[in-house]
């Protein structure tokens, strides 16, 4: 199924949404959705390129979960690689390894920032 077309019926019902205001921005709190933002862009969901970064309990850093390309549809797990980085490493450092990890496998460069 393309990413269009999955986003076209997760859009407007999904259990991710967050709607603080009637008139105000429409936010989301799905896996792989860097900025919570509601939108074709920033979906964990329709993409399929993600790159989540969560915090770690075990090493005490983040770790940087990108989606393998290609991966069986039903096979979800399987489907996610996991790199963990340690927190005793810096922040810049930190900040350089996920950009050198997410550049170099060609993962969304609109979302380095």
């Amino acid at each position: 199924m393309s990413a269009d077309l999955q986003w076209l019926l997760l859009r407007k019902s999904n259990s991710f949404i967050v709607k603080r205001t009637v008139e105000g921005p429409i936010f989301s709190s799905e896996p792989g959705n860097l900025r919570n933002i509601h939108s074709f862009k920033y979906s964990g969901l329709a993409n399929l390129k993600t790159v989540a970064i969560t915090p770690s309990t075990e090493t005490g850093g983040l770790t940087l979960s990108t989606r393998i390309i290609g991966a069986n549809p039903r096979h979800v797990k399987k489907a996610i690689r996991s790199v963990a980085l340690k927190g005793n490493a810096g922040q810049r450092r930190v900040a350089k390894i996920i950009a050198v990890e997410t550049a170099a496998k060609g993962y969304r460069p609109d979302l380095r920032t």
